[in-house]
């Protein structure tokens, strides 16, 4: 069953307040919108994490911002955008178009904004984390862990706690204010499974990886030509490196050789595509680059593991 969870505006858009426990503080900020009046929420109080659910109510472009002292975590039901840029300080912006059914950590202090123009109506729910004050069980020391930021990642274990916490608000029964704390502290654990797997250094800062201004304009030229056949040499000379030591330094920076990466780039844009239930499966193809149907599907399911007929239908 599909949960719908966006980003998070100040209380100036449509809110609906469902506020079920005065353990966690009406100040506890929350992400900046701007322009506010195009996103209406839910909100719901729980002992050390204020939830909030956020439906984009317009397509039109806007941008977002947050900065303080509590975690923040974000899982996204439905975000497709023509364009835009999201960022965390630690990591490289992403471009990614389609991030549905994403999440996105933000540990306390760090910067996150972006600004994008919507193509689907954003609909998420944003978590907001005091450390000190969550219900969790004290030999965790949560409140001590310094957590690292990850940008539109999956995670089965963590998205269905989230979920579990959506279905919360808005409930005015007392016994589900407690299960709330429950799961916070469930919350916890899950979180700290995932920092036990989160490697301490990020791909870009390994050694022979490509630097930041290099990583930046090579994925800003897939992002501009993800359509269309591009030469490792045309690459390569982008960032002044022989064709052999970028192919090397690309893997290590990005985890995959630039052409699956650009395979994957161009089957991320399809999905965009898709939808839209306006557009066929040859436009589709035709669209992203490929000379045929056929095989448009079988990259597109090499790269997802579903046919473009099956993953529109998950759309649904």
């Amino acid at each position: 069953m599909d949960r719908s969870f966006s980003f998070d505006p100040e209380a100036n858009g449509s809110e609906i307040a469902a506020s079920q426990s005065e353990s966690c503080s009406d100040e506890m900020p929350t992400v900046d919108f701007y322009p506010a009046e195009i996103v209406k929420h839910q909100t719901a109080h729980w002992r050390g994490v204020r939830a909030r659910t956020v439906q984009l109510t317009s397509r039109r472009e806007f941008e977002y911002r947050f900065q303080e002292d509590f975690h923040l975590l974000i899982a996204v039901e439905q975000g497709v955008r023509h364009h835009g840029e999201t960022f965390i300080e630690g990591l490289p912006v992403s471009t990614m178009r389609n991030y549905s059914r994403r999440l996105m950590l933000v540990p306390a202090g760090r910067q996150f904004h972006g600004i994008q123009k919507p193509r689907l109506l954003t609909r998420s729910v944003c978590l907001y984390i005091d450390p000190q004050a969550l219900l969790a069980d004290p030999d965790l020391r949560f409140a001590e862990a310094k957590l690292e930021p990850r940008l539109l990642f999956e995670d089965v274990g963590l998205w269905d706690t989230v979920a579990k916490m959506k279905a919360l608000i808005g409930s005015g029964d007392p016994s589900d204010s407690m299960y709330a704390d429950a799961l916070g502290g469930l919350l916890a654990h899950e979180l700290l499974r995932l920092q036990r797997q989160t490697p301490r250094s990020q791909p870009s800062a390994k050694r022979g990886g490509l630097a930041p201004w290099q990583q930046k304009r090579v994925l800003e030229f897939i992002n501009q030509h993800v359509t269309e056949n591009i030469a490792l040499t045309t690459l390569a000379e982008l960032v002044r490196l022989s064709p052999y030591h970028f192919a090397r330094a690309f893997k290590q920076s990005l985890g995959a050789p630039p052409h699956r990466y650009w395979a994957g780039q161009r089957v991320e844009r399809a999905k965009e595509l898709l939808a839209d239930p306006r557009m066929s499966i040859t436009e589709v193809a035709f669209d992203v680059g490929f000379a045929g149907s056929s095989a448009f599907s079988a990259a597109f399911r090499r790269t997802s593991g579903l046919t473009p007929t099956e993953y529109r239908r998950s759309l649904e």
